[in-house]
């Protein structure tokens, strides 16, 4: 890598990431903040994609994997569709009970300090709903047959940011938006998490070459997400951050060895190729799935030795084997 491609590597994440929030800020300024989010989310999404091409992370991650229009329609149907009925369905219905950050409101929120400020605390609080979502999708073999849609894939790039079940980003919404909620937070708020959500999310999946530093222990960058994409469990049953890194530093899932995360990446059981069979797959038993691809084999589920989870489940096994 050249002098100025390995300088410029340092400023891209943190550079394309203010530029983000401040064309949406813009837009709050000037109430007209989908407006701008949208915006500055298309100039993201253009940035990454030439940027893939002329400084990828790995170069092997360039080659067709020919998933590109499940991960579009996955886009659609989770992001889209649950995020239509959640935000500008739910909240309209919701609107008198949330109110802006001008109403009283409800709850604990701080509603008199700075909007910055505000936000910061709404995406701490989120975020611990979204880690244990997130936790609980990896851990517990039910959650796990949706998220499994998402770690399927064999590259990473930006096209695959949305690329989850429908049923596992209503989960993970859902929890998100009800601390939220419960908390009393004003709606601009829940703008503002859905925007940087969105922006991070963008940013963690591309197949950029880029340097991090001390953003690696605030933010979920792409250097950490690339380790949770492996098919080793004590590498990616950890960073589970959706944004911010503070739930995996205090619940000891936080990784970033000093040495390079696989480009072998995705999961070990068979996931069909086909969007319709993907968003069927998770409600299917072992016999429906050997209809639909012969070459299936179940396998068992892996759970780390040390995972939260399994005393619950080992206790559940122990008392099945004494009845």
């Amino acid at each position: 890598m050249d002098a100025f491609k390995y300088i410029f590597s340092w400023v891209l994440w943190p550079g394309l990431f203010a530029i983000c929030m401040a064309v949406t800020a813009y837009g709050f300024v000037n109430d007209h903040p989908v407006l701008f989010f949208n915006f500055a989310y298309v100039f993201l999404i253009i940035s990454l994609f030439f940027l893939e091409q002329w400084m990828p992370h790995e170069r092997e991650w360039l080659k067709p994997d020919g998933q590109n229009i499940a991960s579009i329609l996955h886009t659609l149907s989770s992001k889209g569709t649950v995020q239509s009925l959640l935000i500008f369905g739910g909240a309209i219905g919701l609107a008198d009970m949330i109110g802006t950050v001008r109403d009283e409101g409800y709850g604990l929120w701080p509603r008199d300090w700075p909007m910055a400020a505000q936000v910061a605390l709404g995406v701490v609080a989120a975020e611990f709903a979204l880690y244990w979502a997130h936790r609980i999708a990896h851990e517990i073999e039910f959650f796990w047959r949706f998220h499994a849609i998402h770690h399927s894939v064999t590259k990473l790039w930006f096209l695959n940011t949305g690329r989850f079940h429908f049923v596992d980003s209503l989960v993970s919404i859902v929890l998100g938006m009800a601390v939220l909620l419960a908390l009393g937070a004003p709606i601009e708020v829940i703008k503002w998490l859905s925007a940087v959500t969105a922006f991070i999310g963008m940013l963690t999946h591309c197949n950029v070459e880029m340097r991090f530093g001390p953003l690696n222990w605030i933010f979920n960058t792409p250097g950490l997400h690339r380790w949770h994409h492996s098919k080793d469990l004590s590498e990616g049953n950890r960073n589970y951050g959706e944004n911010i890194m503070l739930w995996d530093q205090l619940f000891g899932t936080y990784y970033n060895a000093d040495y390079r995360p696989p480009v072998d990446i995705g999961i070990k059981e068979h996931m069909p190729a086909r969007f319709m069979h993907q968003i069927a797959w998770p409600f299917l038993s072992h016999v429906s799935r050997k209809k639909i691809a012969p070459e299936y084999e179940p396998i068992p589920f892996e759970r780390e030795p040390d995972s939260v989870f399994n005393f619950i489940f080992n206790r559940k096994d122990a008392k099945t084997r004494r009845d």
